[in-house]
């Protein structure tokens, strides 16, 4: 039976891995939901090294494609941390260089050097070393690399290496500008690739009319786009869907505009025309607003330089719509690319736990067979009375030790809920009064400054909701989070008051950690309760001074009409809700202080003798 589960893990293992790898280029988060599904089906890590290796580095894999180099790293670092593979190395090395790491890509690779690898393993170093160094502008020692990683490429005939080195070598060459070098090896790597797949001698060619492009031989350059433009049309269907066929560098239509584009450098705008004409159908087919944009602008340039004004106006008109609408596309694919970023941070973390929980399942496999070998030994020594005895109890100190955890792990637990109930409700009614003062603006017909309103509100409601989970937050963002605050009411109210917020430069913001939004409330019965009401114009004052080394005071002072004829003016379900508001920060400060043992303390008194006025007096502590 045993030996079947274990078999059925490893099936259910692989099965996953190959379908996260089936996945990887077409749909991340679900590649990562196999790999996720693979890491549940091992238990103790132990015993499944080589299945930690296979599932990290197939993550690595994901976000490396996905351009995700700094969470493939740490993937690769995982993997190799179980089972340092080469191949694993030199992806790591890639991940490194995609990630501008440079240096640290170019010392994995020299120790890959020192390693017993295989000739294409080494290819594939040397190949690293010089795309780090061609990257960094070292023309000289890319040249030397690709150069060694060619010559065992062409000894062991490794084809596709050869291809492939023979257009770096050249592609080096043109980047220190050594033309005929490179003419001379790009020549190399265009005939070669006519023995690849059309893909690959599509790509060949393309790059090396970029060549010719820079060496202003057009001729040459429109020749091979032409070859590349006919060998794309002839692709299969699933070619044709490829992002790169589809919308990239190998498209028909970037292909018809760069055409174009020699022509117009040559002055034959009219070779130009139907080539432009031909992008800019090909893009709108395909959706390519970008090359749409470009071939639409150059027409109207061509057309504006020929004298013909109409055509030239009407096609700078299309082309302002497609900036427009390109525009709105890219707003689009910012947002979703912020949403897809986020939730493959969250299934990152996912993994990240299952993998701590294998750890603990395995320390627990330890500690239960390393003390049932001491019981066992024990009981070979002692008489069985006293084994009994020693059994019964350690099972009752560790049935008390448990509950006395439980029962400190529930009060903590039940503290989190009320601290995070508490806050739910401070936010809400934050947020309420924010969306009022934008009405009051939209109501007055005052767009810009609901505008502007909005805008700030926005930047506020990003930060309070970044910090909203957390406990303490670092005092400089609570007072970045009361400077916005405070500006956006004074925005309102800017004829109730004037306000001041002082900072004393011994206090080290850094050092400091504070409840996020506890002074907020204050500040805004200050303001709603206290200065609003006032005839005239009002004083808001906000001070953090240092007491000592360990301590700040933080005092809130407004001129208003006071507490107790603020009470006069409220209405019954105005003076219910301030006292729940009032009531949810004291449970909040208390819950806060029971956990981390008095950390803030709050007293609110009169300013003036005639009961108008209030300050509110904050002591934090330093943990």
């Amino acid at each position: 039976v045993t030996s079947r589960s274990r078999n059925d893990t490893i099936d259910y293992f692989k099965v996953n891995i190959d379908s996260a790898k089936y996945a990887l280029r077409k749909d991340a988060k679900r590649s990562i939901d196999f790999v996720t599904k693979a890491f549940e089906s091992v238990t103790v890590r132990k015993t499944n090294q080589w299945q930690n290796a296979i599932a990290f580095e197939t993550l690595g894999d994901i976000n490396l494609y996905w351009q995700l180099p700094d969470l493939a790293i740490s993937n690769y670092k995982e993997s190799i941390r179980a089972i340092p593979v080469a191949d694993t190395r030199i992806k790591l090395a890639k991940a490194f260089m995609q990630n501008n790491n440079y240096q640290e890509s170019i010392s994995e690779y020299k120790k890959l050097l020192r390693e017993d690898l295989s000739f294409y393993q080494r290819v594939e170093v040397y190949e690293g070393l010089g795309d780090n160094y061609m990257t960094t502008n070292d023309a000289v020692k890319s040249v030397f690399n690709f150069q060694k990683g060619l010559d065992i490429a062409n000894q062991h005939k490794i084809t596709p290496k050869i291809t492939d080195l023979n257009s770096k070598i050249g592609e080096a060459y043109a980047q220190s500008g050594a033309i005929d070098e490179a003419e001379e090896y790009f020549g190399n790597s265009l005939i070669l690739s006519k023995n690849e797949n059309k893909r690959r001698a599509v790509e060949e060619k393309n790059k090396v009319a970029d060549f010719y492009n820079q060496k202003r031989d057009f001729a040459k350059e429109i020749e091979l786009r032409q070859e590349a433009l006919n060998e794309i049309e002839s692709f299969d269907d699933e070619d044709k869907l490829n992002d790169d066929v589809n919308s990239g560098f190998l498209s028909p239509q970037r292909q018809n505009y760069k055409i174009a584009n020699a022509y117009v450098a040559q002055d034959q705008y009219e070779k130009a025309i139907p080539y432009l004409e031909r992008s800019i159908r090909e893009a709108d087919a395909r959706e390519d607003l970008v090359v749409q944009k470009d071939a639409m602008r150059k027409l109207s340039e061509i057309y504006r330089d020929i004298g013909d004004y109409d055509k030239a106006s009407e096609g700078y008109q299309r082309y302002v719509e497609v900036v427009d609408e390109l525009y709105i596309k890219k707003e689009q694919e910012l947002s979703q690319a912020k949403r897809f970023n986020k939730e493959i941070a969250l299934k990152q973390n996912r993994i990240s736990s299952l993998e701590s929980e294998r750890a603990i399942n395995e320390s627990r496999y330890k500690l239960a067979f390393e003390n049932q070998e001491l019981i066992q030994k024990n009981n070979r020594v002692q008489k069985w009375i006293i084994g009994t005895l020693i059994v019964i109890a350690l099972l009752l100190l560790f049935t008390a030790y448990n509950q006395r955890k439980n029962v400190n792990r529930q009060k903590y637990a039940n503290n989190q809920l009320a601290l995070k109930s508490l806050r739910s409700q401070m936010n809400p009614h934050f947020i309420f009064n924010a969306l009022n003062s934008v009405n009051s603006f939209i109501a007055n017909n005052d767009e810009r400054a609901a505008n502007k309103y909005l805008s700030e509100f926005s930047q506020l409601m990003r930060s309070v909701l970044e910090n909203s989970e957390e406990d303490f937050i670092p005092l400089f963002k609570e007072i970045e989070l009361l400077q916005l605050y405070v500006k956006l009411e004074h925005f309102r109210f800017k004829d109730k008051f004037d306000y001041t917020i002082t900072v004393d430069e011994r206090i080290n913001v850094e050092d400091f950690v504070i409840p996020p939004m506890l002074l907020q409330p204050y500040v805004e019965n200050a303001v709603w309760h206290g200065l609003r009401y006032k005839e005239e114009k009002g004083k808001l004052e906000i001070d953090l001074k240092q007491t000592d080394s360990e301590t700040i005071a933080i005092t809130i002072t407004d001129d208003g009409i006071g507490r107790k004829k603020s009470k006069e003016l409220k209405t019954d379900h105005q003076k219910k809700q301030k006292s729940k508001g009032m009531g949810n920060i004291r449970k909040r400060i208390s819950i806060l202080n029971e956990m981390y043992r008095d950390k803030v303390n709050v007293t609110v008194e009169d300013v003036f003798e005639n009961e108008e006025g209030t300050r509110v007096r904050l002591i934090l502590k330093k943990d």
